[in-house]
């Protein structure tokens, strides 16, 4: 994660740096995802792609489980998990169990219905990232 977790409107915006490796497993994924293509809409639009991101390499989430509120740990790295032996990184909240990819998309039979939001943001310049506002509509 990319420095410390910031807020906006009161909830917590997670804020990710994707390894290559990250990049390369989402693919394998798709099948054990409720919704792979994002169809659902908690992104904008240009975030509805396999990345939910404007940049591959950066993801910007809400930091909220859309199961209860909670907030989802930050289980980044490619590794066996206690939750998960096959684990390709993302995010686990412990409160329920709900599991979420490198994406915020949620694993089937997650308690979980849906991914984790993506919220309206633009890159200023190649530092400064805007979060709540579209570049369109900034």
């Amino acid at each position: 994660m990319l420095g410390p977790i910031p807020a906006w409107r009161g909830r917590p915006i997670f804020v990710v740096r994707r390894t290559p490796e990250a990049l390369e497993a989402l693919p394998t994924i798709n099948n054990q995802l409720q919704d792979p293509e994002s169809n659902q809409p908690e992104q904008p639009d240009y975030a509805r792609n396999i990345y939910r991101s404007r940049d591959p390499e950066v993801l910007v989430l809400i930091g909220v489980c859309p199961h209860l509120g909670c907030s989802p740990a930050p289980r980044l790295a490619i590794r066996p998990e206690p939750f998960e032996a096959n684990w390709k990184g993302g995010f686990f909240c412990a409160c329920h169990g709900s599991k979420f990819d490198i994406a915020g998309r949620v694993y089937n039979n997650s308690p979980a219905s849906r991914n984790m939001e993506v919220p309206p943001h633009y890159y200023e310049t190649d530092n400064v990232l805007v979060i709540g506002e579209d570049e369109e509509t900034a």
